[in-house]
């Protein structure tokens, strides 16, 4: 507003106050029954959210424009917002309204921004929404990012950080963010170096002043977050840019919560070569949690959450998407899968877990003393289960000792004092709100018991007094009632008013009766509801004691937490491995990648029958060059080869008879055809720049998925770097690699190259129609089957025979010219370096060849002179 705040009401002057100090937050200001928004924040509420906006009054000349929401139902529409991008500071009364002279106090006790939010109601239940600092130092052309990213849900810090040169700067960064997926991002608003690159990050950018990334500050606030003296014990001290992001990540945080984080207490140190790399590309090919079109399923998480928890479910996503290069780590887990399977466990287990509650969340909300009833009554029943979950994990280790499950049963002890507390405290089915009343456990408090008495006695007190004035007064239908306006009354008939006895007062007239209210009633209608009121005021006082007791719970609580989210992920893993016949695989040191009889895990659900293939990869096999029709499977066996490999590092079973894997870095694909309008990118750069990604980053330890590539520009340039790729990888990059075309010239690659091989989707044709058979075997395709694809996808018949036509004459066109087509022809006219020009020049049956006449000779010499080529064909 322009005008001063000395110029408006005494509310919108406060107000106004308020929003000086969140210009570009949404302010719900607190009035009664109701969060209500004023001015330009009004109008934008009404406009996204379509609530009715109306105008009252006016301040400073100025009509004030209003929009509000319930403060019952609030939850729903922040939610709206947050998804939307949007943050919203909520104002409470905090003064009292008896003793406040001019407008009640009011403060923002909390900002809800899409990467601080804690409540159920705004969160979704199956995956993390983190918040992420960022933070990069400068020095001459090298870059230093420093990442600092928290789960606020479930108080997990972690940083990381890398160098890179200012060109890379933002598709390095975007790989790392596309892995963390954050829902918000805090950068210093002098950052100027990713201005450019924005629209292709993801999250939402919150700009901070630059002094929130000082190291110094950063360091210290780590260290009282964590209540240590040094870092040294994490690995963190010499990592000053993520130390600046940690300092801007732990002040917004706190800022947004209004009070400390106390159940961030842990730190993890993420390295570059930890995880098995994904690029952004490859996550979207693979659909591991999202199909390429952008829906929920089916992908490979929601065909594997069969977790009974939201932890679990959580955990899983983790998983897929962090898979460690440590084969260690997968080992554990396939043994605890074994030994959950060969104990028979996974259905009790599963039948248990269901009742066990968000854990992680609610420990969350009881350390920002914000969790409801309902979060520590489900809480405390979570906890009565851990002994029948113990007994489950003790069967499975007694059957087959693990690390990793032994491990889990030592998170799962019981806090016994937590427990007696949240039982002797809580009723049994607590009310929602504390504000409700009927929280408190009958027994935990004799004064609270004792007001209680006094306010639910009532009932019995009106019914005797109701009996004795009717016997004292004569008056047959006389009542004694209570209602939250008037009080308590004693009501009685116009036909009997006669009979009302001095001592009545009228407190009510209405058109068929008068209310009345004696001193007894009254003296009885003071206690009472001086007593109603001081129980809630008393019960309020009791839960919010609760929530203090547990605070020094919180690291237990988080151990339960993060013990039951592993059983529940193993346990979902197992029983999906059961079902669908799925075996362990054999991680070893040694180069290979062999596959026997696998399956894609998504398509082998969604089809009646499923053809297995094997793929088998050596220190001399590492590519197989992959021809046959559209539709006829390539696609789907690319995609199975790297999601069994990714699954084995997961740590889960996988689709196949038999698997052994060594040593991956990463997984890279380029499949598909799209362009990025939005980046200025067509579909042809878009493939090429990750064509670029792979052959930068690939290494002989790498699995490299290439489907089609070239086909985006003209047959001859596409032929030619579809080669020139192709060579690469086998040559320089040394990568496992499964290269799909349709290039037919392409398959003589094996014959220069002896560690490509052919393999192909066989297909059979009858009377111009195509079966597809999707198995893969030795050997190039015969042809690509194009027309008969085309005609199975309803183009017309006369389109069809036009191409065919058209198709013959190509086909006759090109046998004369087939030279020009024939990459490694030309690269033996201009022969390999180690094959010397002058030998080959020099070759006797190029010289016998060159001694023919063929219009010049009778059949029988043509016939003798072929034979004559032969043998000296033979003797080279």
């Amino acid at each position: 507003m322009a005008t001063s705040e000395s110029n408006h009401t005494p509310m919108m002057a406060q107000y106004l106050g308020i929003k000086a100090d969140y210009p570009e937050t949404l302010v719900f200001y607190r009035m009664g029954d109701f969060y209500e928004l004023f001015y330009e924040d009004a109008e934008k509420v009404s406009r996204i959210l379509g609530i009715t906006l109306t105008q009252r009054g006016s301040s400073a000349g100025v009509p004030i424009k209003m929009a509000g929401v319930p403060f019952h139902s609030l939850e729903p529409y922040l939610a709206k917002l947050v998804k939307l991008g949007e943050s919203a500071a909520i104002a409470e009364q905090i003064g009292d309204p008896a003793t406040s002279k001019g407008p009640v106090e009011r403060k923002v006790m909390r900002v809800i921004t899409p990467g601080t939010l804690t409540d159920t109601d705004l969160l979704p239940a199956k995956s993390e929404r983190p918040l992420l600092s960022l933070c990069m130092l400068q020095q001459r052309k090298t870059v230093t990012v420093g990442l600092a990213w928290l789960s606020l849900a479930s108080g997990a810090l972690k940083l990381m950080e890398f160098a890179t040169d200012e060109k890379s700067v933002a598709a390095r960064l975007q790989q790392e963010l596309e892995r963390i997926s954050p829902a918000e991002i805090l950068l210093s608003a002098g950052t100027l170096l990713l201005e450019d690159h924005y629209a292709l990050l993801p999250g939402k950018f919150s700009e901070v002043p630059d002094w929130h990334f000082d190291v110094k500050q950063g360091q210290k606030l780590l260290q009282d977050q964590l209540a240590t003296s040094s870092l040294t014990g994490f690995g963190v001290e010499n990592m000053s840019a993520s130390l600046g992001a940690s300092g801007a990540l732990l002040r917004y945080a706190e800022a947004t919560q209004g009070r400390g984080l106390k159940h961030v207490n842990a730190l993890t140190v993420e390295t570059e070569n930890e995880f098995i790399g994904l690029d952004t590309a490859t996550r979207r090919n693979l659909e591991l949690t999202e199909t390429i079109r952008g829906q929920e399923s089916p992908t490979l998480f929601s065909l594997l959450d069969h977790c009974r928890t939201a932890m679990g479910s959580r955990l899983l996503r983790h998983w897929l998407h962090h898979a460690k290069r440590d084969q260690g780590i997968a080992r554990a887990r396939h043994d605890a899968i074994k030994a959950l399977i060969q104990a028979d466990s996974t259905e009790g287990l599963s039948t248990t877990l269901t009742s066990v509650p968000d854990i992680e969340r609610i420990t969350t909300r009881i350390a920002l003393q914000s969790a409801r009833p309902r979060d520590l009554s489900g809480l405390r029943d979570g906890l009565q289960h851990l002994p029948t979950v113990r007994s489950y994990v003790e069967m499975c280790i007694a059957d087959n000792q693990t690390s990793l499950l032994t491990g889990v049963l030592g998170d799962l002890a019981t806090p016994a004092e937590c427990l007696d507390l949240l039982e002797r405290g809580l009723m049994l089915q607590p009310a929602t709100m504390i504000r409700d009343g009927g929280v408190i456990a009958v027994g935990f408090d004799p004064e609270l018991d004792e007001l209680r008495a006094l306010s639910e006695n009532a009932g019995q007190f009106l019914i005797d007094l109701e009996t004795s004035e009717r016997a004292r007064t004569g008056i047959a239908n006389l009542r004694v009632e209570y209602n939250k306006v008037h009080g308590f009354y004693i009501e009685v008939t116009n036909g009997q008013t006669d009979k009302v006895p001095d001592n009545y007062r009228r407190r009510q007239t209405l058109k068929n009766a008068e209310r009345y209210i004696t001193p007894e009633l009254k003296a009885f209608e003071d206690k009472a509801l001086s007593a109603q009121e001081r129980a809630l005021v008393r019960e309020k006082m009791l839960y919010e004691k609760i929530l203090q007791d547990l605070l020094p719970h919180i690291s237990t609580l988080q151990a339960i937490a993060h013990a039951i989210a592993q059983l529940d992920t193993l346990v979902g893993l197992a029983d999906h491995a059961t079902r669908n016949n799925w075996c362990a695989p054999q991680l070893v040191a040694e180069p290979m990648l062999q596959i026997l009889q696998g399956r894609h895990p998504v398509v082998e659900n969604q089809i009646e029958r499923f053809i297995a293939n094997d793929c088998n990869f050596s220190a001399d096999r590492k590519l197989l060059l992959i021809t046959g029709p559209n539709m006829g499977g390539k696609s789907t066996f690319m995609r199975q080869v790297a999601l069994i490999t990714l699954l084995a590092y997961v740590g889960s079973y996988v689709p196949a008879t038999q698997a052994t894997i060594g040593p991956i870095d990463r997984i890279f694909t380029r499949i598909g055809a799209a362009d990025d309008l939005a980046g200025g990118r067509s579909t042809f750069m878009v493939e090429m720049t990750e064509s670029a990604a792979i052959l930068n980053g690939a290494s002989e330890h790498s699995l490299v998925l290439m489907d089609e590539v070239g086909r985006g520009t003209s047959t001859f340039d596409g032929l030619a770097l579809a080669w020139a790729i192709a060579r690469h990888l086998i040559q320089v990059s040394k990568s496992y690699t499964l290269f799909a075309t349709h290039y037919f010239e392409l398959t003589q690659l094996p014959d220069v190259h002896p560690s490509a091989e052919n393999v192909h989707l066989s297909a059979i044709e009858h009377k111009e129609n195509i079966v597809f058979l999707h198995a893969v075997q030795p050997g190039p395709a015969s042809q690509s089957y194009g027309l008969q694809v085309a005609q199975l996808a309803g183009i017309p018949q006369v389109v069809i025979r036009s191409a065919r036509k058209h198709l013959a004459d190509l086909e006759a066109h090109s046998l004369q010219t087939t030279p020009q087509f024939d990459l490694f022809s030309a690269n033996q006219a201009t022969p390999e370096p180690e094959m010397p020009a002058a030998e080959a020049l020099d070759s006797p049956l190029l010289d016998a060849i060159d001694a023919i006449d063929p219009d010049a000779m009778t059949p029988r010499e043509a016939l003798e002179a072929l034979y004559q080529l032969k043998s000296l064909a033979k003797a080279q």
